[in-house]
């Protein structure tokens, strides 16, 4: 386990997407993002961007702003194999030490997948790692305490150590939760593009009525012009031969 250090230091991961044509998905976590970074510089920390998407990259390279990495492809249908990368780099930037150039947070950017109709933006911190220690709950007025309130925690015992333990384990659970939130974040986007294209095909059809209304209305002014003068003219004949 890395040990704590005053290190104002953190890295920020956007997980954003490679392909338009999904409503504000993308402009959704960019804003996020933004306002996240921005309240860790108010409290004097010092962020470091990693982005995942090609849409995410464009924006922030189009803004000249720093990034520390960067992933593209398959945002849809994220494998293993980037999981691994992502948390690889993300890991490598935790473990080092201040004066390397090392972070001493993490923070996802990503977005939840509620439903087909709702998705939520969310800001996950996912290192360093809280361990928080359950407590005996208090026996209610009018009932008996259980009988084992009071004693102690069991204790377990690690091999080789709690440190090597949980170094090992620390990268593969940093893995897990990323590949997650990648597949989170592939499923919101699917349905947000979904979505869009659903909202695109109304908003096409409402405008085709509307034009075949007006063009309806246009020909039939068009022709009842045409017979008004017909009319007109063979009554000017009428009262000519007569």
């Amino acid at each position: 386990m890395k040990k704590e250090e005053d290190n104002p230091k953190v890295a920020v991961l956007a997980l954003t997407s490679d392909r338009g044509m999904a409503g504000a998905y993308t402009s959704s976590i960019i804003r996020e993002t933004e306002d996240l970074l921005n309240r860790l510089e108010a409290d004097g920390k010092q962020p470091e961007l990693y982005v995942y998407g090609r849409r995410g990259v464009t924006y922030y390279k189009y803004r000249n702003r720093d990034i520390a990495d960067t992933w593209e492809g398959d945002t849809d249908k994220p494998g293993v194999e980037v999981a691994e990368a992502i948390s690889t780099a993300l890991m490598n930037a935790y473990m080092k030490p201040a004066a390397e150039g090392g972070v001493s947070e993490l923070y996802i950017v990503y977005t939840e997948f509620i439903n087909m109709v709702v998705q939520k933006v969310r800001v996950l911190r996912m290192l360093p790692v809280e361990v928080i220690e359950a407590e005996h709950e208090a026996a209610q007025p009018g009932f008996d305490a259980p009988s084992d309130a009071g004693k102690a925690t069991p204790l377990y015992s690690f091999e080789p150590s709690l440190e090597e333990v949980l170094d090992a384990v620390l990268p593969k659970y940093i893995q897990s939760r990323i590949h997650e939130c990648l597949l989170e974040a592939a499923a919101s986007e699917t349905a947000s593009r979904q979505n869009a294209m659903h909202t695109a095909t109304e908003n096409a059809r409402n405008l085709i009525d509307d034009l075949t209304r007006k063009l309806n209305a246009s020909r039939q002014a068009s022709i009842t012009q045409e017979l008004t003068e017909i009319i007109g003219s063979a009554d000017a004949l009428n009262n000519k031969e007569e």
